[in-house]
């Protein structure tokens, strides 16, 4: 089987510590793109300085800070997303949920059109990969409560935005999961980044 074209890769820990399971998924893909010759970069966004409130909405602009100016270079830059994140009460953390109100403005990932439903998607030729870590059954979460933390992130943010194919590995329940179950959920988070 050859390798796959490089591709340029940006992957965003949406976990606020570097020191979690969702770092450790971050890095096994990244280490993994790598070692087939992608061109990889990391946003870790419990590093950032960010003020992850949009106080006025659409109704001002609010300042990028040069943290998130630079992710937004980022993001330009990448042809491929990977988010690797939990799931906290059904949701992305406030952290994650934070940067997107943030950095997906109008005018950047998507543009309003006059007398048109919906808008113009400015993020197309990007595709996208979820690594979503939970500590409920994925089974569960997936056909009892209808998976609210992935849709939000791949239907109505990266799809909105033009973003496709966004694919999902969910990883769990990741609470009472042994060393080994760890171990293996790494090791597919490496085989998914050989073929981004």
């Amino acid at each position: 089987m050859s390798k796959t074209t490089p591709k340029r890769i940006l992957i965003l820990l949406g976990h606020p510590s570097s020191d979690s399971f969702c770092a450790a998924l971050a890095e096994a893909y990244a280490e993994s793109a790598r070692a087939q010759g992608h061109a990889v970069r990391e946003l870790r966004l419990g590093q950032l300085d960010f003020d992850p409130v949009l106080h006025e909405g659409y109704r001002q602009v609010q300042p990028l800070e040069p943290d998130l100016l630079a992710a937004q270079e980022a993001i330009r830059w990448a042809e491929h997303l990977v988010f690797a994140y939990p799931i906290w009460w059904g949701g992305a953390p406030a952290l994650l949920k934070g940067f997107v109100d943030r950095v997906f403005l109008p005018g950047y990932a998507f543009k309003y059109r006059p007398g048109k439903a919906f808008p113009a998607q400015l993020l197309t030729g990007r595709t996208a990969q979820l690594l979503v870590a939970m500590d409920t059954p994925p089974w569960y979460f997936r056909w009892i409560y209808r998976m609210p933390g992935i849709h939000q992130l791949r239907k109505t943010t990266l799809e909105f935005c033009g973003v496709k194919p966004v694919r999902v590995a969910s990883f769990g329940p990741l609470i009472d999961s042994t060393e080994a179950q760890r171990q293996r959920w790494l090791a597919q988070a490496q085989r998914l980044a050989r073929r981004p």
